[in-house]
Order: structure tokens, then C-alpha cells, then sequence
């Protein structure tokens, strides 16, 4: 019987089982997007959720416990400043895996992992500078059509190159 045998081995020993899950922590929040296999997804998740709760109390503890987990510095100051914040008044439930399909190479199912909340930032930045960059084009187009005289201009008798007319024929 496997009565409280909870957890996902992932087919590796313990020490690096830890070191995996602690670099997809560290990767998730660094990335706030990643994509792995749905298993592993599943196996982090319960990992991120604890850190990003450190991160709601923002204590020098905290932050102590959090930069023991994850892998990078950066992490940790991204964590307590943008993470921990978006998240206050939020009381779990701070990740959501997306199942993508199967991988080609070995038929693994894939997901993506992402925070709440990043998809919709990011969505919203890269809408807004589509917009601005279709509205300076129409601008730049109505410019230039403004700009125009009304007549195509003939084409001048001097266009033709010097160097044509003296070298003789051969």
C-alpha cells in the first residue's frame, strides 16, 4: 500500500529532483512563463505557491528563506517587489498550467506553466505597441501623400548618365 506516499519522484534521486524544481521555481519567476512537461508543472506548482507567499509577508526572514530556495539574486528581488505585491490580496492559487499537446521528440505532454496575471500584461504591452506603431504609419502615409504635388514631376533631361554619351561605341 502507498498510504501518505504524496509527491512526484520524477525518476530522479532525491538531490536532483530538489535541484530541478529549484531551477523551475527560480525560472518561473524570473520568466513568469515556462513550458515543461505537465508532471513536472504539476510537481513545482505547490513550490512556487510557498515561495510567493514569503513574498506576501516580506519579512527579512522571508526573504532569507526565499533566496535559500531560489538559484539567483534577481530572482528574489523580482519576487518580493513585483510578485509579492501583485499577489496580497490574493490568498492562492497563483499559477495555472496550460496543456499544450505532445512534444515530437519523445511524445512527452507539455504545458506551460505561467503566474496569474502575466499573460494579460504582457497582451496589453504588445497590443498597445501594435496600435502605436499602425497609428505613426497612417501617419507617416498621410504625411507623405500631403507632402506630394498634385502632378508626377516629368523626367528631367539630365538624368541620363554623362559617361553614356562620351564613350564611344564600340
Amino acid at each position: 500500500m502507498r498510504h501518505r506516499k504524496g509527491g512526484f519522484k520524477l525518476q530522479r534521486n532525491p538531490s536532483a529532483r530538489r535541484a530541478l524544481l529549484r531551477g523551475l521555481t527560480t525560472s518561473l519567476i524570473l520568466h513568469e512563463r515556462i513550458e515543461t512537461t505537465v508532471t513536472k508543472a504539476k510537481a513545482v506548482r505547490p513550490r512556487v505557491e510557498q515561495v510567493i507567499t514569503l513574498a506576501k509577508r516580506d519579512t527579512l526572514h522571508a526573504r532569507r528563506q526565499a533566496a535559500a530556495y531560489l538559484f539567483e539574486p534577481k530572482a528574489v528581488k523580482k519576487l518580493f517587489d513585483t510578485i509579492g505585491p501583485r499577489f496580497a490580496d490574493r490568498q492562492g492559487g497563483y499559477t495555472r498550467i496550460m496543456r499544450l499537446g505532445t512534444r515530437s521528440g519523445d511524445g512527452a505532454e507539455t504545458a506551460i506553466l505561467e503566474l496569474l496575471g502575466a499573460q494579460l500584461e504582457k497582451k496589453a504591452e504588445t497590443k498597445r505597441k501594435r496600435r502605436e506603431s499602425r497609428m505613426n504609419q497612417e501617419a507617416e502615409e498621410a504625411a507623405d501623400s500631403a507632402a506630394e504635388p498634385a502632378e508626377p514631376a516629368e523626367a528631367a533631361p539630365d538624368s541620363v548618365a554623362p559617361d553614356s554619351e562620351d564613350k564611344p561605341k564600340d
